[in-house]
């Protein structure tokens, strides 16, 4: 296996994202280990992004240099991994929707409640939870730190592309990718409060 080194995530985010597909996501503190199978892109012109408005406290990290986790807490109950991308100061990274567990599951299964295991990293609060994140993660060096890592074991999966999910602003920008047909992608669902996507055109 061969570690994503600083240059892999000093990319825009939706390439980064993209290729992060099939890529290994380690926590070796605790043995785990996942295969990457859903991610999305956000960048600071997307208005979807949380680095959209400015620097704060909160985004600090992805404003960062690239290759560091920005984890936060979503809807007061999970906690998502995101990794900042793109140039030193740029404001945006990629967010971590789902993953194949490979090993830790019974850590995994503990963290998570007795879920089935194929819910146990599908969504991103979901993995957030099974990896046992939290505030204290957020700044971690992936390609240094050694409490979360990245690593490429040469799988190769076929990759599809689509709208992000939940977001109420920019709904229909294609900037969600995941690995066809896998099993442990989560579901589609767009936000109730995202403008109606246009009717196409038939014929």
């Amino acid at each position: 296996m061969t570690p994503l080194r600083r240059a892999f995530f000093a990319r825009p985010a939706p390439i980064v994202a993209a290729d992060l597909l099939g890529t290994l996501l380690l926590r070796p503190d605790d043995g785990l280990v996942a295969r990457v199978v859903e991610t999305e892109a956000y960048r600071q012109d997307d208005p979807a992004c949380h680095a959209h408005r400015g620097r704060t406290a909160r985004n600090a990290v992805l404003f960062g240099p690239p290759g560091h986790a920005y984890v936060y807490l979503s809807y007061g109950m999970h906690w998502c991994l995101n990794v900042a991308t793109g140039d030193d100061g740029a404001g945006e990274g990629c967010l971590l929707r789902a993953a194949e567990p490979l090993a830790g599951l019974a850590l995994m299964r503990a963290r998570r409640g007795g879920v089935r295991d194929r819910d146990l990293l599908r969504g991103p609060g979901r993995l957030g939870q099974a990896f046992g994140l939290d505030a204290g993660m957020s700044g971690t060096d992936v390609c240094g730190d050694g409490r979360l890592a990245f690593g490429d074991d040469g799988t190769a999966v076929a990759m599809r592309r689509g709208p992000r999910v939940g977001v109420a602003v920019a709904a229909d920008t294609p900037w969600r990718f995941w690995v066809a047909d896998s099993p442990w992608v989560s579901a589609y669902k767009r936000s109730p409060r995202a403008p109606v996507p246009p009717v196409q055109p038939v014929g």
